[in-house]
């Protein structure tokens, strides 16, 4: 692929934030190959290929609602985007606000696709959302 401009590199995360913040994991896996390597964590196997991609967003849209997520600084080498991140939610069980930072790469290959994502987040638990009523909770 040719070296990416920094607004394509801005829009691919662009639809990144829409998928995650509207729980639409379709706009999410519609930027990766189908045989995908993604790994959300620097310490868990990675997800290989879209249908590994799917289940693990459909498990995020299914338990997080709130959700916020901004790049704060976005570089782009040849065909690579790195970002610095901060993001937010909270979880439907729990009701807890959960606040991350982190840093991932995503690189792509000669159509524009993911082929590789790699995350390294760092999550804490900062209390509990007064807006939200926990799935238990709930009358």
């Amino acid at each position: 692929m040719p070296t990416l401009s920094p607004g394509a590199a801005q829009d691919i995360l662009d639809t990144l934030k829409r998928g995650w913040e509207g729980r639409d994991p379709e706009t999410i896996v519609n930027l990766f190959r189908q045989d995908a390597e993604y790994r959300h964590h620097p310490f868990i196997e990675p997800l290989l290929g879209s249908n590994a991609i799917r289940r693990y967003w459909n498990e995020v849209a299914a338990t997080q609602v709130h959700i916020d997520f901004e790049p704060e600084r976005v570089w782009v080498s040849g065909s690579t985007v790195l970002a610095s991140w901060h993001a937010a939610f909270t979880r439907r069980t729990s009701a807890e606000r959960i606040r991350q930072r982190g840093f991932m790469t995503l690189e792509l290959d000669d159509e524009g696709a993911v082929w590789r994502f790699r995350q390294w987040p760092l999550e804490q638990v900062v209390g509990t959302d007064s807006t939200f009523a926990a799935e238990g909770e709930r009358g």
